[in-house]
């Protein structure tokens, strides 16, 4: 029976993350993971979604190239070569993840894994690969990193034909005419973007009142007022009563009360859960709590020798949360404690739709909630001398410090190539900058960055070119 300093369960970006880092710290490690490496985010998650809305970006562009002085004519689209494409994004770096685990000598194993129990004070793990061989495998350490799948809410469950997850969403047969996107989060507004680029009526159904309801309300409202301008359509504060998939009709209670309309498709994009089921931790103190696994520091669970990442537990569910608790709780459990574990608000959110949304730490309202008095600066795309170039006018950089400390509590963007801009504030909030340090920072010009100066030098009534 081979015996590993570490088992990682699941590839996905926690998981191969974890499992390469035990290799370099030099443990011996195994990973075991039973469809495909890198987990869903990289083969359908993360990854061919972006792929996906690369396609659309670039249509959009050919759609709008008088703006630029060029002629585009009798544009259009193959889907099936916009899938193509994306899957094969997907494979390709699929074959990256094991290109890496092999360089790094990590025991790749294809097959299930169960927990058993300790012997010697060894975890014993219960393998069955493909074929239906079963393998005993004993490791020191344990880190479960299996995920999460799509959440089923009664009625709107998913069947793969009429109701799709983002699965089924990815790789779609035909083009939807008319598409309902049952939630206004990440993956819903994404898709919705995605298809309403591609010419499809698109109605987005959000419970809350307002869209992406983990944004800033100004974000929130900015993004709303940008994707109706496209053709989009909000029913916010309302829910999914009823789905009628032999007539392809959906009963909604609206604000207005319930209405009844047709859709060539459904979009379920309402969270969620944990795979936490056939791992067997029944037999373990490791508790579960509304489908995720419950950890303490470095993720250890409440059972000494294993330990949980990523999106099997508590949110925000992002890949490099998970990538980067992969590390702290490996190098943890390696002897090598960090300072710190991972702070949430420093973890940044992005979406990838158009106009990209991209922000870190505290909404203005969770600032006001906490105790804070403010400093909020505001900088417009249209006042950016690159946005106009990129023909990308509209858009806003909003930045919330404390009043008495110059502490960067939160930034929130909406505009073309935030997601990539966020990352300055990241840093920024990883180091602990003040509004002093980022003032001082000198920016490049003319790039779309000089929004983030401009917006702290607003917040201290200094901004220059507004």
């Amino acid at each position: 029976m081979q015996t590993y300093d570490v088992m990682v369960i699941g590839a996905g970006p926690g998981g191969y993350v974890a499992a390469i880092r035990a290799a370099q710290l030099g443990l011996k490690a195994c990973i075991v993971e039973k469809q495909h490496l890198g987990g869903v985010c990289l083969n359908w998650g993360c990854i061919p979604t972006k792929a996906l809305l690369r396609s659309a970006e670039v249509l959009h562009l050919m759609k709008h190239a008088g703006q630029f002085g060029l002629v585009a004519k009798d544009i259009g689209f193959e889907l099936s070569k916009i899938v193509e494409r994306s899957r094969k994004v997907a494979e390709q770096l699929s074959g990256g993840i094991a290109h890496l685990l092999k360089k790094n000598k990590v025991e790749v194993v294809m097959g299930t894994a169960l927990l058993g129990g300790l012997q010697a004070g060894v975890r014993q793990v219960h393998v069955t690969e493909g074929a239906g061989k079963l393998t005993t495998i004993a490791a020191k350490h344990v880190i479960l990193a299996t995920g999460a799948r799509a959440r089923q809410l009664p009625g709107l469950e998913a069947d793969g034909d009429y109701v799709w997850t983002a699965k089924e969403a990815m790789v779609p047969k035909s083009m939807p005419k008319k598409l309902l996107v049952v939630g206004s989060g990440a993956i819903g507004i994404e898709f919705a973007s995605f298809y309403q680029t591609l010419g499809a009526q698109v109605t987005v159904v959000e419970l809350q009142t307002r869209i992406l309801p983990n944004e800033d309300e100004e974000i929130s409202k900015l993004a709303q007022k940008s994707f109706e301008k496209q053709g989009m359509v909000f029913l916010l504060g309302s829910s999914v009563i009823k789905i009628d998939k032999n007539k392809k009709q959906v009963t909604l209670k609206t604000s207005k009360g319930e209405v009844t309309e047709g859709f060539d498709q459904v979009i379920s994009a309402v969270g969620i859960v944990g795979n936490t089921e056939n791992l067997g931790l029944e037999n373990t103190k490791v508790k579960v709590d509304r489908g995720h696994i419950v950890t303490k520091n470095f993720n250890m669970t409440d059972e000494p020798g294993i330990y949980a990442i990523g999106d099997l537990t508590a949110g925000p569910w992002l890949a490099h949360k998970a990538s980067h608790e992969a590390i702290l709780c490996v190098e943890a459990l390696a002897g090598k404690k960090p300072s710190h574990g991972i702070k949430k608000t420093n973890i940044p959110g992005c979406t990838y739709s158009h106009p990209q949304i991209a922000s870190v730490g505290m909404t203005e309202a969770q600032a006001v909630a906490a105790g804070h008095s403010l400093r909020v600066g505001r900088f417009p795309f249209m006042g950016n001398g690159k946005a106009i170039a990129l023909g990308e006018p509209e858009g806003l950089v909003k930045t919330i410090f404390d009043a008495k400390t110059g502490e960067l509590l939160g930034a929130h963007m909406i505009g073309a190539e935030v997601t990539e801009l966020i990352q300055g504030f990241c840093i920024a909030k990883t180091m602990e900058a003040t509004e002093e340090d980022l003032m001082h920072t000198i920016f490049a010009h003319p790039t779309l960055s000089e929004m983030m100066h401009e917006s702290v030098l607003d917040a201290y009534g200094r901004v220059i070119h507004f």
